[in-house]
């Protein structure tokens, strides 16, 4: 069970578990963009003098029309991959269509010269999986297809004992090609996982296990660079009479306090919002695509309401209580650093009044 369990992590999700494949696979189809959009501006320049050359080559003018339609498709699909999202599956997909078409181009060549055996197509049958960081499953199926269609093809176009050739050596590489496959995409995707892990321990605050200060401040900064984010509330909150809390219960409460309310925080917000411990006791919350101050008054007392009922000093009675600044964003402040100084100011406003322990930025 343990063999046929590790096959299939290797065969479906490049060596590693599913849950790991899904959190990286963005990042490598991403990173693996920009190579395939040079491979598609490559095919371009090739299809074109292949084309050119068709004109006055009388050998080449036997596939003049292919190389006319490979051009047409290359260009188009070149000028898709740079309007195209990097993530998207059209991408993905049309890396697999141009694959293909390299294939195609590899059995006409053969078919032109069909008494010698076929080195074009085996070459391509080991560079081609090298090209998509995938499933590799999805690229057994494009080769064992590809291979397929080019030993029927050429079943009626080559000497019977070179097609016989043939056969034992398509099988024989894709079979490698597979294998190849499986060991670079399992190297590259266990890359991404090593780099996640690290920068998921970079962007950790350890007590807490939020977001930590540098995290904070640049996916902050992001949302406020994004064009398509107009609007946000920014919560600033800290643990009231925190330093009194050190100096008579001693350091060890005052951190068990920092970590309970980093776990209700986590526990409250766990969809797209941003969740963090600026330093100290302080936390800070964005909330992306929001902007009705009922909404923020709402957040705030849940908020209020759940340290209050949580949060203790241990072996005490006392609640601990929290103040908490609001600054709603509408697109016009630029930095976080704009932003922050509106939450801080609110925030000071909150621990002054004992009445009202959460105040906006006015």
């Amino acid at each position: 069970m343990r063999f046929l369990r590790t096959a299939r992590n290797y065969f479906f999700y490049s060596g590693i578990e599913k849950d790991e494949y899904n959190a990286v696979k963005k990042d490598a189809y991403i990173s693996n963009y920009k190579v395939w959009r040079l491979l598609h501006v490559l095919m371009v320049a090739a299809f074109a003098f292949l084309y050119v050359g068709s004109l006055a080559n009388d050998l080449l003018e036997l596939n003049k029309l292919y190389y006319l339609t490979a051009l047409v498709y290359s260009v188009v699909a070149s000028l898709l991959f740079f309007v195209m999202k990097k993530d998207s599956l059209a991408a993905q997909l049309l890396i697999y269509l141009s694959i293909s078409l390299l294939f195609l181009f590899a059995c006409l060549i053969t078919q032109n010269k069909p008494e010698i055996p076929a080195t074009t197509f085996i070459a391509l049958l080991l560079i081609a999986p090298m090209f998509m960081i995938d499933k590799p499953f999805f690229m057994t199926f494009e080769l064992a297809a590809a291979s397929t269609v080019f030993l029927v093809w050429m079943y009626n176009v080559k000497p019977y004992e070179i097609w016989q050739m043939d056969v034992i050596n398509v099988t024989i590489f894709t079979i490698v090609g597979v294998i190849l496959n499986i060991i670079a995409n399992s190297i590259r995707i266990k890359e991404f996982t090593l780099t996640r892990k690290i920068n998921i321990q970079k962007d950790t605050d350890e007590l807490t296990g939020l977001k930590n200060k540098g995290a904070l401040i640049r996916e902050i900064q992001q949302a406020l660079d994004d064009e398509k984010i107009s609007k946000g509330i920014l919560f600033m909150m800290d643990v009231d009479h925190f330093k009194q809390i050190n100096d008579t219960y001693g350091h060890d409460v005052g951190d068990n306090v920092i970590c309970q309310l980093g776990h209700l925080l986590g526990r409250k917000f766990v969809d797209d919002e941003i969740a963090g411990r600026f330093g100290g006791d302080e936390f800070i919350i964005f909330i992306r695509n929001a902007d009705d101050p009922e909404f923020a008054a709402s957040i705030a007392k849940a908020v209020l309401e759940g340290a209050s009922e949580s949060i203790k000093y241990p072996g005490q009675e006392s609640a601990v209580s929290v103040s908490i600044g609001i600054a709603i964003y509408q697109g016009l402040e630029k930095s976080y650093t704009e932003i922050f100084k509106k939450a801080d100011t609110a925030l000071y406003r909150s621990k002054a009044d004992s009445e009202n322990k959460y105040n906006f930025y006015a």
